[in-house]
C-alpha cells in the first residue's frame, strides 16, 4: 500500500491539496531550482488575468526565433491571445512566451519583472525570480517546488486556465504549421491516471525533468509538482507515487471531514 511516501528519484517534491493548500507531501520543496517550461503556468495565468483574450497580438522576428519546444509562429503572423495562452501550455511554445511577453510589456526583461511583482504581490510567493515567461535556461531564473505548487493552486481556480491546462488535442491552424496539438503529459494521454485533470512537463538540461499535475477523485483535489529528475521516467513515477499515496491516505479523512 502507499500509506507511507515512497522514495523519490526527483530531488524536489510538493504534493498538495488544492482547496485547503495543506500540505500532504515535500522533499526539499523550498529549495531554489530551476523550473524550465513549469514557468509557463505562471505567464499564462498573468495573461489571462491581466489581458483581453479576443486581441490580436502580432509576432515579432525575436518572438518566432526564440528556439526551443515551439508552435513555429511566423514574423507578422496575427494570432489571439487566448490562441498564444493555448499554444503556450498544450505545446510548450517559447515563441508563444515571447509574443505574449512583447503584447504585455514590450520585452522578455519587462513582463519578467511584472509577472515577479503579480507572484510577489497577487499570490504571495517569496522565493520565485524569473527572467523570462518561457523556462528556457537563465542561472537567476528560479522557484521551488512549494511556489509552483501556489501558482499552480491558485491558476486553476480560473476556469479557462483550468481547460487549457486540463485540453488533451487541440487543432492548430498556424499560418506555417496545421496540426493538432497535442498534450506533452503522459498522464492525460498514452499514461491515464484517474483523475487527472492537467498537467505541464518541463525539460532543459539545467533543470532535469519538471513536471505539474492536477487530479481530482470525488473531493479530494491534487497538486503535485516534481523537479529535477535525472530521467523522465523518474520524473512520471514519482508523480503517480504520491498521487496515489494521497489519494489513498488523505481519501478518507477528507471525506468523513467535508461529509460532517
Amino acid at each position: 500500500s502507499s500509506s507511507s511516501p515512497p522514495p523519490l528519484i526527483s530531488e524536489s517534491a510538493n504534493d498538495i491539496e488544492a482547496n485547503t493548500g495543506q500540505v500532504l507531501y515535500e522533499k526539499d520543496s523550498l529549495t531554489k531550482l530551476y523550473p524550465a517550461s513549469l514557468t509557463k503556468i505562471a505567464t499564462a495565468i498573468y495573461a489571462i488575468e491581466k489581458g483581453d483574450l479576443e486581441k490580436t497580438v502580432t509576432v515579432s522576428e525575436k518572438a518566432k526565433n526564440t528556439g526551443g519546444s515551439s508552435v513555429y509562429l511566423e514574423e507578422d503572423e496575427q494570432v489571439p491571445l487566448k490562441r498564444l495562452i493555448q499554444g503556450l501550455l498544450i505545446n510548450s511554445g517559447n515563441d508563444a512566451g515571447v509574443a505574449i511577453a512583447e503584447h504585455f510589456s514590450g520585452s522578455v526583461e519587462q513582463v519578467s519583472s511584472d509577472i515577479n511583482e503579480y507572484l510577489t504581490n497577487v499570490i504571495g510567493l517569496k522565493d520565485t525570480h524569473f527572467k523570462n515567461p518561457h523556462g528556457l535556461f537563465n542561472p537567476d531564473h528560479v522557484t521551488t517546488a512549494a511556489d509552483l505548487a501556489k501558482i499552480t493552486q491558485y491558476a486553476m481556480n480560473n476556469q479557462l486556465f483550468r481547460e487549457i491546462f486540463g485540453t488533451k488535442e487541440l487543432k492548430w491552424d498556424g499560418q506555417s504549421w496545421d496540426t493538432t496539438l497535442i498534450t506533452h503529459h503522459k498522464l492525460m494521454r498514452e499514461m491515464p491516471y484517474e483523475g487527472i485533470t492537467g498537467g505541464k512537463t518541463g525539460f532543459v538540461n539545467e533543470s532535469g525533468f519538471t513536471l505539474a499535475t492536477t487530479a481530482e477523485r470525488e473531493n479530494l483535489s491534487l497538486i503535485v509538482i516534481t523537479l529535477n529528475s535525472h530521467l523522465k521516467s523518474g520524473v512520471y513515477n514519482d508523480t503517480i507515487n504520491l498521487l496515489d499515496y494521497a489519494f489513498e491516505k488523505f481519501f478518507i479523512r477528507f471525506v468523513k471531514q467535508n461529509c460532517q
